[in-house]
């Protein structure tokens, strides 16, 4: 199938979610390039060039990389005694939640 067919065959609702799809993991692999530089950055001891608590606890787990960001701070033991950190993984779940039930709205027609 070619991709002109594809496109007409699809819903009003997968160029959203495809949309956010691509919008998720672009920002979910900045997230984790944010985390493993600050990871290097501090073993070299350059306080200077590290990145800032609250992009790594707020403003990035807010635009929507708190999934990858906590799993990349757990895989590369980074920041990990921080209580916030457990906040980055709930902001995770709320929007796996979000996510989900916005889906499942749309699935039922409700919308």
């Amino acid at each position: 199938m070619d991709i002109a067919a594809m496109i007409e065959n699809l819903t009003p609702w997968a160029i959203p979610y495809a949309i956010l799809g691509g919008y998720t993991v672009i920002i979910s692999l900045i997230s984790m390039v944010v985390c493993i530089y600050d990871k290097l950055i501090s073993k070299k001891g350059k306080v200077e060039l590290r990145v800032p608590e609250k992009v790594l606890f707020y403003i990035l787990p807010l635009l929507g990389g708190a999934l990858a960001m906590f799993v990349t701070m757990t895989l590369i033991r980074h920041k990990t005694q921080h209580w916030q950190r457990w906040l980055t993984f709930c902001i995770a779940l709320l929007q796996i939640a979000a996510v989900v039930g916005i889906t499942a709205v749309i699935a039922l027609g409700v919308i």
